[in-house]
């Protein structure tokens, strides 16, 4: 069973700059597509960004022109940049991944992602 290991969270302040990084434990293992997700405290979970491994990305509405997402295939690692960090940024953070390469239009789906982290939190103080 792969295992994803997310790390970067922590207690930040407003504006603020955090980069996240998400690597598979299984060396071996090279996901068609990694996401991020996030989910606060009573709120549903929502998708943040994701990247295929060969070319192709989706950011959604909520951290457009915030964040962004990257992907270094030799490290096996995806990044999430996040910049101008805002207390409504905070959230538990998910690292997603998928065997299968997704239509950019269905990157934000959870039913892309086979595999799912424990999640990195970051805390955004005002």
């Amino acid at each position: 069973q792969v295992q994803l290991v997310e790390s970067g969270g922590g207690w930040v302040q407003t504006g603020d700059s955090v980069r996240l990084s998400c690597v598979p434990s299984d060396a071996t293992f090279s996901p068609a597509v990694v996401g991020w997700f996030r989910q606060a405290p009573g709120k549903e979970r929502e998708f943040v960004a994701a990247i295929r491994r060969t070319s192709g990305s989706s950011i959604g509405d909520a951290v457009k022109g915030r964040f962004a997402i990257s992907r270094d295939n030799a490290r096996n690692t995806v990044y999430l940049q996040m910049k101008g960090l805002k207390p409504e940024d905070t959230a538990l953070y998910y690292c997603a991944a998928g065997s299968t390469r997704p239509i950019i239009s269905a990157m934000s789906l959870a039913r892309v992602y086979e595999y799912w982290g424990q999640g990195t939190q970051v805390t955004v103080s005002s």
